[in-house]
């Protein structure tokens, strides 16, 4: 039967559409054209690649986890939000592309095998409620639940809420981003005691500044989390 529906059906690239060996798959011109970060050196707070090569093994930071007072332990991303990277993430985003989710899991759990552990609880940063009107689901949830299906480990939604809407970032300053997220994530009244002891990994879909990683890893610890991740599955990256 599933051979009788490949002819029917062939794989295509997720990106361009083009005909692939496999499911949900990139073809070999997006896979080239997608900014995958792996090897070489990265920040260890952040995940951004990093110049050099220091083999020294010791944790290194990026210029902005130096400079910034960053809220949670370890952080890794899956790609530099540019190019085809990009593309894929604002057709998920923006254009109800939830079939993304599924080889972004995959990404992602091999950018973040460091910060996993079986009993980790994976947390999608939340969205508030009038975005969930607009966008009819929240991308870093879809992308934590196939992640945590994907590695075998419990995914926690709303166990952190979103009760203020905070204004969109784009061409904020760093310290309006980080003051727009004042106070703007919280632990849930009830769910959010799940939380208390266990080990928690931030999913979203993109890490610009941080703010919002550190707001969600902020009430994490408020609701008694005993160690923060992050993961994000593109993170923007200077003069690139």
């Amino acid at each position: 039967m599933k051979t009788a529906i490949r002819l029917l059906y062939p794989d295509q690239c997720v990106s361009c559409g083009e005909p692939v060996d496999g499911p949900f798959g990139l073809c070999g011109s997006c896979w080239s054209d997608t900014p995958f970060i792996t090897g070489g050196l990265i920040c260890d707070t952040c995940g951004t690649p990093l110049p050099g090569d220091d083999d020294s093994g010791q944790a290194l930071k990026c210029d902005d986890c130096m400079t910034l007072a960053r809220p949670w332990q370890r952080g890794r991303a899956a790609m530099v939000y540019s190019g085809n990277a990009r593309r894929l993430i604002l057709a998920l985003k923006h254009g109800d592309r939830l079939d993304l989710a599924r080889p972004a899991a995959k990404w992602l759990a091999r950018a973040g095998q460091p910060l996993l552990v079986p009993e980790t609880l994976m947390v999608p940063i939340p969205a508030h409620w009038t975005r969930l009107l607009q966008r009819k689901y929240n991308q870093a949830a879809v992308l934590a639940q196939h992640l945590a299906r994907e590695v075998g480990v419990t995914y926690a939604p709303d166990s952190l809420i979103r009760p203020r809407r905070t204004t969109p970032h784009e061409g904020m300053t760093l310290t309006a981003r980080f003051a727009n997220m004042q106070d703007a994530i919280r632990p849930h009244p009830k769910r959010g005691a799940r939380l208390k002891g266990k080990r928690v990994l931030l999913v979203d879909d993109v890490m610009t500044s941080g703010a919002t990683f550190a707001a969600a890893a902020e009430a994490a610890f408020q609701a008694g989390a005993c160690d923060v991740s992050t993961l994000a599955l593109a993170r923007v990256v200077k003069d690139r």
